[in-house]
């Protein structure tokens, strides 16, 4: 199988309990929610997204792929190699085999998912971040990231998730301001739930 990446790099991550962490971001082309073009958006299930995920550079096989991630990494071998596969939506690609060819190359994986298709092989972490009016297939994650508020995706109906960490992420644009005092004051009242923040905005990192 072939990979369509948008784009592969280096940085910090900047939100959720890995948060400060150094990883290699696999950026995957392409999602089951929108097409990632504007001219889509007022008809597509996630209205929101604020991520340029059309098109990019093809890997041949995972391999290859994998071989790509690592030469991405500055650390030696013997530090926690971390890589976390995005999108998009990551797992329309990331399947088996690339998992086990990362895993042979010493790499803690972790996955950030809308949550709309299974699992392929065991992964370290998983993050899920249910979109309102789409199937939510997955039953457990390390964390869930509800951005909000969202129609439709109200945080009480992903209150019993099974997940170590529930986040609310106040959703970005115009609003931000309102919906991050929003949040805030959900957590207050509801202290089941951490407020998000996406730290790597503010340190000028992507």
């Amino acid at each position: 199988m072939s990979y369509t990446v948008h784009e592969l790099f280096l940085t910090v991550q900047g939100e959720g309990a890995n948060i400060g962490r150094a990883a290699v971001f696999v950026r995957f082309a392409g999602c089951n929610l929108w097409s990632g073009r504007e001219a889509d958006r007022a008809t597509a299930v996630c209205r929101f997204c604020d991520t340029e995920f059309v098109g990019g550079k093809r890997f041949a096989s995972a391999r290859a792929l994998a071989d790509a991630v690592v030469a991405t990494w500055r650390g030696t071998t013997s530090d926690r190699r971390m890589v976390v596969l995005t999108g998009g939506e990551p797992l329309l690609q990331a399947d088996a085999t690339l998992i086990a060819a990362l895993k042979e190359r010493g790499f803690t994986i972790a996955v950030e998912t809308n949550g709309t298709q299974p699992i392929p092989a065991p992964l370290d972490w998983v993050c899920v971040s249910p979109k309102a009016g789409a199937p939510l297939v997955l039953e457990a994650a390390d964390e869930l990231k509800l951005v909000y508020p969202q129609v439709g995706a109200e945080p009480d109906k992903f209150a019993g998730f099974p997940a170590s960490h529930h986040w609310l992420s106040p959703m970005d644009g115009p609003d931000r301001h309102a919906n991050t005092a929003a949040a805030a004051e959900y957590c207050l009242a509801h202290p089941h739930w951490r407020l998000a923040i996406q730290a790597h905005k503010s340190w000028g990192l992507p």
